[in-house]
This record gives C-alpha cells, sequence and structure tokens, in this order.
C-alpha cells in the first residue's frame, strides 16, 4: 500500500491508498448495496456528514446518493463528504458514490466487508 499525506481541519493525517486489487474487491461487495445516505436538494448538511460518519463506523463500506443535476456540483459534494468524513472513495458513478472507512472495531452483523465476504474472490 502507499501512503498520502493529506489536509483534514489544520490536522496532518496520514491516510493509505487502496490498491487496485483492494478497490475490485470493495467494487464487488459494493455492487450488491443500496445507499444508505442521500444528500438531497439542501446539499452538505451538518446532519448529512454526522449520518454518513454513522454509516461509515458501522458498515465500512456504504453507497451515497447525491442528488442533483450539475456533475461539477456533484462532484464538489462528494469531494467535500469525502475530506470531511476521512473516508476514500473506491467508486463512482452518476450520482452514486462508494464510499470506504476502515472501522476501529469492526462489528461483525453490520459490516458489509464480512457480510458480503463471500462475493469477492479472495
Amino acid at each position: 500500500m502507499q501512503a498520502i499525506l493529506g489536509r483534514f481541519s489544520n490536522q496532518v493525517f496520514l491516510m493509505a491508498a487502496l490498491s487496485i486489487h483492494e478497490r475490485k474487491r470493495l467494487r464487488q461487495i459494493g455492487h450488491a448495496l443500496n445507499p444508505v445516505v442521500m444528500v438531497g436538494s439542501h446539499g452538505l448538511t451538518e446532519n448529512v456528514i454526522e449520518e454518513t460518519n454513522r454509516a461509515l463506523n458501522d458498515h465500512e463500506l456504504i453507497k451515497v446518493k447525491v442528488a442533483g443535476e450539475d456533475r461539477e456540483a456533484r462532484a464538489a459534494v462528494i469531494d467535500a463528504l469525502v475530506e470531511a468524513t476521512g473516508a476514500e472513495s473506491v467508486q463512482k458513478i452518476g450520482k452514486i458514490v462508494l464510499l470506504y472507512k476502515k472501522a476501529a472495531k469492526q462489528n461483525q452483523h453490520l459490516s458489509n466487508l464480512v457480510r458480503f465476504a463471500h462475493l469477492s474472490n479472495n
């Protein structure tokens, strides 16, 4: 894994970049998922960020649907959400983004990585 240095709230953190094989595995698992967070017409609010963090802590891998017709505006919302949550964008297709963030303590009953492990080839 490569390490990428990033900034979040004036703090420097070290984030591990996903390898091609890891991304492929996460996309395979993500294919079976439905969006659990939806960013509506009000845009990226504090409540949306909190709900995304809660979902990432529980499930580790989630889909987020971003409303809006303007591609640049959707891309800006996705980038802001990734930065605010500390997650990694695995895949973007249209209005759907697949986000991954490793949980500090994995919940065996809620983690999509555990629940859908049979879908990956690894």
